[in-house]
């Protein structure tokens, strides 16, 4: 007898933790894709992409399947997140350059590696390569979504610091994968 597959309406209904897990897996690569296209920044669509799946998780008690499908309900708080951070982008932009703050620039490659991490267990494996620091970084900015400022302060380093380390890791994940710039 085959295994029904269960529907996103019911994933998102459902108050067990794994649902939600399997709802994640089953759009993240498509959400990750669809900031990259819009964002062309690798950076800022691992960002928007884990802040609308945070919001999703949140708001998951309030979704009703009477009004519209999940998908489309997941698309609309990424398009709510994707007008926020083109709204605060222009705020961000400005204070960087007033601090002298550069934004590491990722490229395409990025979003590649990025979307290879998208599977927790090509991420592990793909992450047991690194560094702890550089491993560390990856984890928590481009995992679980924390912003640099958060992480620097949790392992009592500079923001810039983090950075570094998120980019080196993805080099090395580049090269791993196999894509270069």
């Amino acid at each position: 007898m085959a295994h029904r597959v269960p529907t996103d309406e019911e994933l998102l209904t459902s108050g067990d933790p794994a649902s939600f897990e399997a709802f994640y897996g089953r759009h993240v690569e498509a959400v990750l894709g669809f900031f990259a296209r819009r964002t062309r920044d690798a950076e800022l669509a691992a960002d928007l992409t884990a802040e609308t799946f945070a919001a999703a998780l949140a708001g998951r008690r309030r979704y009703r399947p009477a009004a519209g499908a999940g998908g489309a309900w997941l698309y609309g708080i990424a398009m709510n997140k994707l007008a926020d951070a083109q709204r605060r982008g222009f705020a961000e932009r400005r204070a960087r350059r007033r601090m002298g703050m550069e934004r590491i620039e990722l490229h395409e490659d990025d979003v590649l590696t990025i979307e290879a991490l998208g599977g927790a267990a090509t991420a592990t494996a793909l992450l047991q390569v690194l560094p702890d620091d550089q491993r560390a970084a990856i984890s928590a900015h481009v995992l679980r979504g924390m912003p640099y400022r958060d992480i620097a302060a949790a392992q009592h380093v500079s923001e810039a610091a983090v950075r570094k380390r998120v980019s080196r890791g993805l080099a090395a994940l580049r090269e791993r994968i196999g894509t270069r710039r």
